[in-house]
């Protein structure tokens, strides 16, 4: 029986992927809790050992030695346990081992019960752990299921399980199919009753940042820093690079040789635009930046402490330095932190109200 007790333990650890050493916990956790059912004993009066190394198991009850016996579950004569052992004297404790069909029906019934419970909480920790060291990262995940009425994409996160992409974390626009493999960005990774919720997001701008990190060598070993992103998905993305080398241009390099590099992002991104710009401990200089593709004649910074400047730009650029709706000038105030107010060169907007971001 021993040895058909280890082949299973030994399955469930390479089926399942658990650690033996968690199992065996559980499992001995499990027979105590079936045995002080059985026998009306406390924790201490029940001894089980389980060595997989020597595929040694064993169950035992363990009694008092005392002069008069008040509970034969816990207490044994002197008497009696010196018929075992000799040695024995009073106060001592003797181990009775147990063979497995005197735990009894409803013991046994408890024992199996905690067990699988404490493999399907292994097989929970053991995915929540898989899936906490993805947080922040972009995996690939495939559709599982599509659900047009309610607007949500379910996705195979492989180890990590099943996860739900919402709506409103989905790029306006994008279609799915099942079968079909998407990469999400992992926000955030939380316990429930049910096991890990993995959140999962295509709009979220630790998206690109993340593709820019895996596409960009110089990226990946940290001599291109992003300092700043901000995201319109499905529309527009701000980036603000640095390079820690004065050699390295930090802007051409994520965008690579002939637009390569940019190109293949913004093919993962389904045609989302991607600005790239120099980020400046200036601010002035950062902000003329930002509301690229627009020439910035003049910054004014009005307060440190609110964060607010002034920028004029040339007539013909107004409509460019604000763009589509206000977008471009948005982006640049989410990614440079300032909130910015455009002015023409001339100072009027003919019948138009001044333009803030």
């Amino acid at each position: 029986m021993n040895a058909e007790f280890f082949e299973a333990l030994s399955m469930l650890e390479k089926e399942r992927g658990l650690s033996a050493d968690y199992l065996v916990e559980k499992i001995a956790n499990a027979i105590v809790i079936a045995v002080k059912k059985d026998y009306e004993v406390e924790d201490d009066n029940v001894l089980v050992e389980i060595d997989p190394a020597r595929g040694r198991f064993s169950v035992s009850l363990v009694r008092d030695i005392v002069e008069e016996v008040e509970n034969h579950n816990t207490q044994v004569s002197l008497a009696e346990a010196q018929e075992v052992r000799k040695s024995y004297k009073l106060g001592d404790r003797m181990v009775t081992p147990l063979k497995t069909k005197e735990f009894g029906r409803i013991a046994a019934q408890t024992a199996k019960h905690v067990i699988r419970q404490g493999i399907r909480e292994a097989e929970r920790s053991q995915q929540f752990s898989e899936m906490q060291s993805k947080a922040h990262e972009l995996i690939t995940a495939t559709v599982t299921r599509v659900d047009p009425a309610r607007g949500i994409v379910a996705l195979d996160l492989g180890k990590g399980g099943e996860a739900i992409l919402p709506r409103n974390e989905q790029v306006p626009g994008e279609e799915y199919t099942e079968g079909q493999h998407v990469q999400v960005y992992v926000v955030d990774v939380t316990v429930t009753e049910r096991g890990p919720r993995v959140m999962i997001s295509r709009t979220h701008p630790g998206l690109v940042k993340r593709m820019f990190e895996m596409e960009v060598p110089e990226i990946f070993d940290g001599t291109v820093e992003i300092k700043a992103i901000s995201r319109e998905a499905g529309m527009r993305t701000k980036m603000a690079v640095y390079s820690k080398d004065e050699n390295v241009d930090p802007v051409g390099a994520c965008i690579g040789a002939h637009g390569a590099r940019v190109a293949k992002i913004v093919e993962e991104l389904n045609g989302e635009k991607i600005d790239i710009v120099k980020w400046s401990e200036d601010v002035s200089e950062f902000i003329s930046a930002a509301l690229s593709p627009a020439r910035v004649l003049k910054v004014e910074i009005l307060d440190g402490d609110t964060r607010a400047c002034k920028v004029t730009v040339p007539d013909n650029q107004l409509s460019l330095a604000i763009g589509n709706k206000g977008q471009n000038a948005r982006l640049c105030a989410r990614l440079t932190g300032y909130n910015i107010d455009i002015r023409p060169e001339s100072g009027y907007y003919g019948e138009e109200p001044d333009e803030k971001a």
